[in-house]
């Protein structure tokens, strides 16, 4: 991994470093949905290889929900035995995806005699799959709250515990924090209301994201200059988010985030099919 100069600089880094506020803002108002953006913007506008935007959208994102988290916790909307619950088997799978089962990923997928599939790219369609799925799961407008549950004090920890596990796999293969997943599965199964899905959300993304990114550090060059700078990009975008949530409904803005972050994976799916 090559440090960024200043020299290096261009039109597609400036976008990639607004891109990073934005990431931070979507963070802070729905608690998910900005770090499906970070590995694309890290890939396509910065120009960092797919498998190293992996492990650096782990610090990103863990860092700038954990700054979320610290505001939430100060508002008294977070759910520590939730989260306690969930973090444990998922930083668990998290942590050893990203330091077993991500190296040792062939660098050919695939190959006959006209069609080969490298590693980099069958990360990309398969985070943009992802962002697929994230995509409906914003963009779908029925409201998800606790009291639509039958029983909403019937909390299934078995369930929690189980998808920590299969979220874990998720994030340390593709560097995405899983908030679209997990603030469904807080709000169905743990029957906690929006905000305090939120900002539990936040602070399992954080533990996740930086435990895995651990994983990492041993095994990639890591150019902290670039990181703490589109960190604190980041950062400074969810303390805005934050604010900006105690008086906007984070419901209001996720479908039209959702129709972006749809437009974004069938982009990356076509580009990627390009190279085929």
């Amino acid at each position: 991994m090559e440090t960024i100069l200043l020299t290096d600089f261009n039109t597609f880094h400036l976008v990639g470093y607004l891109a990073a506020i934005l990431i931070g803002v979507s963070l802070g108002l729905v608690g998910g949905g900005g770090s499906i953006l970070t590995v694309p913007v890290l890939v396509y506008l910065i120009g960092i290889n797919p498998v190293v935007s992996t492990s650096y959208s782990l610090f990103v994102v863990g860092l700038t929900s954990l700054v979320g988290a610290a505001t939430y916790m100060k508002r008294k909307l977070i759910n520590y035995r939730t989260a306690i619950v969930f973090s444990i088997p998922s930083f668990i799978s998290v942590f050893l995806t990203r330091k077993f089962l991500v190296p040792a990923i062939p660098e050919v997928i695939f190959e006959n005699a006209d069609f080969i599939i490298y590693k980099e790219h069958f990360i990309m369609v398969l985070f943009a799959g992802l962002m697929t799925v994230a995509s409906y799961a914003m963009i779908r407008q029925k409201p998800l709250h606790g009291h639509t549950l039958p029983n909403p004090k019937v909390i299934s920890y078995r369930f929690i515990w189980a998808l920590g596990a299969i979220l874990g796999v998720l994030t340390g293969t593709v560097g995405a924090g899983g908030g679209f997943l997990i603030i469904p599965a807080l709000i169905l199964f743990a029957g906690l209301e929006m905000k305090t899905a939120i900002g539990t959300s936040l602070l399992i993304i954080a533990i996740n994201s930086l435990i895995g990114f651990t994983g990492d550090i041993s095994t990639h060059h890591i150019d902290w200059i670039f990181l703490g700078g589109f960190s604190s990009l980041a950062i400074g975008g969810i303390l805005t988010g934050t604010y900006v949530s105690t008086f906007v409904p984070g419901q209001t803005l996720k479908p039209a985030f959702g129709w972006f972050v749809l437009l974004m994976g069938c982009g990356i799916i076509a580009k990627e099919m390009l190279q085929f």
